[in-house]
């Protein structure tokens, strides 16, 4: 059984030990929701999207459909797969967003002419516009959480996102 340590080498309190006899170990019920890492992911993850709903809805969109415009401002054209791939999603997941993203005229889809089999996905100008508008919204977030929670630095937030992108690439494909 391996015992969770902090940064000092320290046993971290509440958590319990890794392995078969986790559930076991530790003072408390192993199934108390707040000792839960995915709730508290899963609340924190609600709250951030209802944070950015105001700086959205100004530009009529979506968090999803935000997340892969800047996935596309980054380097349109991209395949679905390639989409895919970056936002973690299914295509049965993504093909109807990008539907509705181009019923809005932010982007069109069409076939790939070197692989027929292939769909690209690239921005029209209503996108690029948008961009202009957007670019302010990730400044406004990190204010709005640094003012918001006491005693929180931009450095623990940049802290934060990179160890939640190695907690990501751990874990893998799921």
């Amino acid at each position: 059984m391996t015992t969770p340590l902090n940064d000092d080498d320290k046993p971290l309190e509440g958590v319990a030990a890794c392995g078969p006899d986790a559930a076991s170990a530790g003072p408390g019920n192993p199934l108390d929701l707040d000792r839960q890492l995915c709730f508290a992911l899963y609340q924190a993850t609600n709250r951030i999207t209802r944070a950015y709903r105001p700086l959205l809805d100004a530009l009529s969109l979506t968090y999803p459909q935000y997340l892969t415009l800047m996935v596309l401002w980054e380097g349109a054209p991209l395949t679905v797969g390639e989409l895919c791939a970056r936002l973690d999603l299914d295509s049965g997941t993504l093909t109807p967003l990008l539907k509705r993203m181009e019923a809005a005229g932010l982007l069109a889809r069409r076939r790939d002419p070197s692989d027929e089999r292939r769909v690209l996905i690239d921005l029209m100008p209503s996108a690029w516009t948008l961009r202009e508008k957007a670019v302010a919204i990730p400044g406004a977030m990190l204010c709005r959480l640094s003012g918001d929670v006491q005693e929180v630095t931009l450095r623990d937030l940049a802290d934060l996102r990179d160890r939640l992108h190695r907690l990501s690439a751990a874990l893998g494909e799921g």
